[in-house]
């Protein structure tokens, strides 16, 4: 966010030296006036005391910093150790059952905002290391029985030791999710060469039955195309149970917490290059294919969806599912038609896996019409990149014929779309492929600088990483080689560059730093913010900001804060009551304006604790 600086003083008047002495008179009155509505807003401007209040940060380098005094933050209580504040089990009964809303995001009012710090479990310890951690992380640190109980006939989970083991079974693949993989590759050779770099894993969904199932592929189908240069996001809702996403991010695979219900999924249109679901039991042909709809929505052009299990295979398979061949074969029929009328057609088939494409043209679409077919197409004043808050709607995203560099097959392979000019650069304001090259020269200056004062950023210290509010990802792009990933936050306030994001092979979500995000606690390793308090302290209170990163970061965990001279020492003080350790840098090139605070979560526990 830019801020105006006051007005410049008129200039003198070089005129005719005799003036009535009424016009001198006049002139000096107003002028007068004119100066004290400026200073009086300046005034106004530098005097804040409060973090609750809206701060601006004016660019002259004259104005003093802002000083806040420290604060020390109580702990929370040791039921809060899995707290998620948008997806709060203890507040769902306040919101209807239909289509399973009460999973999707309900954050708390002001009021209701938690200032403690969230404590970790009895027994935590700093997580395994990738890529060890892929296989097994410490039973401390997600310590839930329940799902061992449940789900050790599945081979996707069992407890030893201390330990949880992921040895990567599941019903779907009960000979590993290698061997699933491979299978899959076979279906889809663009898995291979690049073509498909992105993907989703909707592995969760809108039926009671499959909150006890959705659990098969989550984590362990992700975690195996990272070895084969696919980047995926695996979905699924908070459960009092399962954690998955809490599991995922253990092991320092990419998850969030989401739900397709009555809310469009956090990402732009056309984003995705592959789509998959695992016996899911996602109802897609119910509510008018909304489900089915929003998947094609996120799928780019050319896209791939891939289903296994109900009712796929089903002539064999039907026995196992509580219902009638006949019936299974009537759903097949019926999906196989929605995906038929939303332009996707049967890419490929064997056993109990099925690949749909989705049209890379828009021949098919244009034979639809706003009334006849079902379902119809969504009418022009539809955003199709409006994800934030947005309600799903019973109709087809037509793709923008213009964008013909955005399909799949015309696109760069991995890694050379990386640094690529995506073609959607124009849709973002002053974007251009100019702008885009010198962003992404600009960051890999900038992370060579970032290494130089964190040397942990490189190595095995440093696995789950979240720039917390990118433009074009380019922190991400220049850590690329380095053994992490990135999610890549952009603001749902902000220019909508989060498609160029995805474009370019990368993964990230929308969000609004007012409210928490859809993560479990200690799910980060590295935070990283440029000019986020600058640009949304109006809207958000630093404190809340704060709070809220001390809670999804891990203990030991490391925050690189970018920011203005003006905001630093401030949220330097709040961290210091956060019990970080906090030390501020210069940034690459030495700018007076702007300063470094690089910071290092340390690791305590509850004083209510046993351990």
């Amino acid at each position: 966010m830019k801020y105006k600086d006051g007005k410049p003083n008129p200039h003198s008047d070089k005129g005719p030296r005799i003036v009535p002495l009424t016009i001198i008179v006049l002139v000096l009155c107003g002028f007068s006036f004119y100066l004290g509505g400026i200073f009086g807003s300046e005034r106004n401007r530098v005097e804040v005391n409060d973090v609750k209040k809206a701060v601006s940060a004016p660019k002259e380098a004259v104005v003093a910093p802002l000083q806040i005094k420290s604060i020390a933050f109580p702990e929370c209580s040791s039921d809060y150790q899995d707290y998620t504040p948008c997806t709060d089990p203890r507040r769902w009964k306040k919101y209807g059952v239909y289509r399973l809303a009460f999973m999707e995001r309900h954050c708390p009012p002001v009021f209701e905002k938690k200032e403690c710090l969230i404590p970790p479990p009895d027994g935590y310890k700093p997580p395994i290391k990738w890529p060890k951690s892929r296989d097994e992380c410490w039973y401390s640190n997600v310590p839930y029985d329940w799902i061992n109980k449940q789900k050790s006939n599945q081979n996707w989970l069992r407890k030893q030791g201390k330990k949880f083991l992921f040895p990567g079974g599941g019903t779907m693949f009960p000979q590993g999710v290698s061997t699933y993989v491979d299978l899959m590759q076979d279906l889809i050779p663009e898995m291979k060469d690049g073509t498909i770099r992105t993907a989703i894993d909707t592995g969760c969904g809108v039926s009671i039955v499959l909150v006890l199932h959705l659990s098969n592929s989550v984590a362990s189908w992700g975690g195996d195309l990272l070895d084969r240069g696919i980047l995926t996001i695996s979905l699924a809702p908070r459960d009092n149970h399962e954690a998955q996403v809490q599991f995922a991010l253990e092991r320092g695979i990419p998850a969030i917490l989401g739900i397709i219900s009555t809310q469009r999924l956090p990402f732009p249109s056309n984003s995705f290059d592959m789509a998959h679901c695992s016996r899911c039991l996602i109802p897609w042909t119910e509510y008018g294919g909304v489900y089915l709809l929003e998947i094609h929505r996120i799928l780019r052009p050319g896209g791939f969806w891939v289903l296994s299990g109900p009712p796929v295979n089903y002539e064999r398979r039907w026995r196992g599912w509580n219902t009638t061949v006949e019936e299974q074969r009537m759903d097949y029929e019926k999906l196989q038609e929605l995906l038929t009328s939303m332009c996707f057609k049967l890419y490929n088939k064997k056993d109990d896996i099925a690949v749909w494409q989705k049209s890379s043209d828009n021949t098919c679409y244009n034979k639809l019409t706003y009334s006849e077919p079902y379902p119809p197409k969504c009418d022009d004043s539809l955003e199709p990149d409006s994800a934030w808050y947005t309600p799903l709607r019973p109709c087809v995203v037509v793709p923008r014929p213009q964008l013909k560099k955005s399909v799949l097959e015309s696109m760069p392979k991995w890694p050379e779309r990386l640094h690529a000019a995506p073609e959607r650069i124009s849709d973002v304001h002053g974007g251009s492929a100019s702008a885009f090259k010198h962003d992404d020269s600009k960051w890999k200056v900038r992370i060579k600088h970032y290494k130089k004062l964190l040397p942990a950023i490189g190595t095995d210290k440093i696995r789950n990483v979240m720039d917390m509010n990118t433009v074009y990802g380019g922190f991400a792009a220049a850590a690329v080689d380095d053994p992490l990933w990135v999610m890549n936050v952009v603001s749902s306030y902000a220019a909508n560059t989060l498609a160029v994001v995805f474009d370019r092979g990368l993964i990230g979500t929308y969000h609004d730093w007012c409210e928490a995000f859809s993560t479990y606690p200690r799910t980060y390793d590295l935070l990283h913010l440029d000019g986020l308090y600058t640009a949304e302290s109006h809207r958000c209170d630093m404190k809340y900001v704060l709070l809220e990163m001390d809670r999804i970061l891990r203990p030991n965990g490391y925050v690189i804060i970018r920011e203005s001279s003006y905001f630093v020492d401030a949220v330097a003080a709040i961290a210091k009551g956060m019990r970080w350790g906090c030390h501020k840098e210069e940034t690459e090139y030495g700018v007076e304006k702007e300063k470094l605070l690089i910071c290092q979560k340390k690791l305590w526990y509850s004083s209510q604790s046993s351990s």
